[in-house]
């Protein structure tokens, strides 16, 4: 552990007169990082505020609020604590991560403190870059997180990001360190922890120091991230503003600076948060300003839309209320219900989330809407047709669910399939021939 204590020492230099938040869950690797922070504090004699966050989802969670408080009690430190009563967003590792942090914030500001310290290791930093890259981010995101972040009267600092998990549980065992074991991260329902169980072990028998590359990796990403912000702060003004974007003068720039550009943008509306941007987002906003379409728009996660009007593009955030909606159907779309619909190559499944079609039976392109008066669809299997209407009945879809359920139609305006409920007469069985192939999820 003396890169931690080196980083702390003379990277950071804190004096006697600062004061640490440091957020703590109460597991091994926090711990691990809260006692460092009291052996240190014997030298420097700085302030220590443990700022512990029970996220109410498991039955153990309020004892390991007690331990921890009785831990920090018997070691002088002070005990900050803050319970989540209720979750609302469909992402809980999302909301549960803006609602710590703000908490820790909170903490910071009441304290004046001038470091918030989180326990993220050298293994946690594999783990984050490889997800990213799997799922697709941004350049920014790909570099994973980092040992000092500025904010704007604050420092995070993240002096574990030089060790590995092994060499914090080593350190725990040598000191005879208490802490709690959260069972959830062993469950491989959690992405981060298939990738613990099943990629890292291969990583670290190539290289037991393989955290080491991934950390230059890391810094190399970011000061490449840092440069094109530096090539993107001279023209952004100039392109984009009032949360318009002029279409012309943005396709003269580089398209390095293009890409890095809509990133900014994307992520002033989600205020950085890189769990929710994909590099699809940035996909869809470029074949919208490629479409040949004058009049278009695409709808983004948290029902942000984005309005292409001739050469402008334009951002609306924070809609209330979608009455309806209609737009062409390319190979991805991010619907107002929070729903996607996504073209895909083959798959196994053939429930109504699936939907398979013949191009030369229906007339392209196709589009996606909300349901209309009168609507009506012939069934698969049966003679006949039956109205829209009564299909949300027979289904007992809710009333205020009906109004953005999107309907799937092509260019003759015929109902082809209502995603996740119904398909018409024109979707394809398995065993029969077709060229496409959607998914609802």
């Amino acid at each position: 552990m003396e890169k931690v204590y080196d980083f702390l020492l003379h990277k950071v230099d804190l004096k006697s007169t600062d004061v640490v938040v440091v957020g703590v869950s109460g597991g091994p690797d926090s711990m691990a990082l809260l006692f460092i922070l009291t052996l240190l504090r014997k030298q420097i004699d700085f302030s220590i505020v443990v700022a512990h966050v029970n996220h109410n989802v498991r039955r153990e969670s309020a004892k390991e609020a007690i331990f921890l408080e009785d831990w920090c009690l018997k070691n002088d430190v002070v005990f900050e604590s803050m319970k989540i009563e209720k979750y609302s967003d469909d992402n809980f590792h999302n909301e549960a991560r803006t609602i710590r942090y703000t908490f820790f914030e909170n903490i910071v500001h009441k304290y004046h403190a001038q470091y918030l310290m989180t326990a993220h290791h050298g293994d946690d930093l594999i783990e984050t870059i490889l997800m990213r890259i799997v799922r697709g981010s941004t350049l920014k995101g790909y570099s994973g997180f980092h040992s000092i972040v500025e904010m704007a009267d604050y420092k995070i600092l993240r002096p574990l990001i030089f060790v590995t998990k092994k060499e914090i549980e080593d350190f725990l065992w040598e000191y005879k360190v208490p802490y709690v074991i959260d069972k959830s991260n062993f469950k491989s329902k959690y992405t981060r922890n298939r990738y613990r169980k099943n990629v890292l072990p291969f990583l670290k028998q190539e290289d037991p120091q393989v955290h080491e590359k991934f950390l230059k990796f890391s810094k190399t990403l970011y000061e490449y991230s840092a440069f094109l912000d530096r090539q993107v702060e001279k023209v952004y003004h100039k392109v984009y503003h009032d949360k318009q974007l002029d279409i012309p003068s943005f396709l003269e720039l580089d398209r390095l600076v293009q890409e890095k550009m809509m990133y900014r943008v994307l992520e002033e509306i989600y205020h950085d948060d890189t769990m929710i941007l994909h590099d699809r987002h940035v996909a869809l906003i470029f074949d919208l300003i490629a479409s040949s379409k004058k009049n278009s728009y695409i709808y983004l996660p948290n029902n942000i839309k984005i309005v292409k009007e001739y050469n402008l593009l334009k951002i609306v955030d924070e809609i209330q209320a979608v009455d309806n909606y209609e737009m062409e159907l390319s190979s991805y779309a991010i619907l107002p219900n929070k729903k996607h619909l996504q073209r895909v190559d083959d798959t196994k499944e053939n429930g109504n989330d699936i939907c398979r079609l013949n191009s030369r039976e229906i007339t392209l392109p196709l589009y996606v809407r909300t349901r209309k008066h009168g609507d009506k669809m012939d069934l698969l299997g049966m003679n006949g047709h039956k109205k829209v209407k009564d299909i949300f009945i027979d289904k007992k879809i809710p009333m205020e669910e009906r109004e953005l359920w999107p309907i799937v139609v092509d260019s003759k305006n015929r109902i082809l399939w209502i995603p996740g409920i119904k398909k018409s007469k024109f979707v394809k069985k398995k065993s029969e021939k077709c060229d496409i192939i959607y998914k609802y999820y």
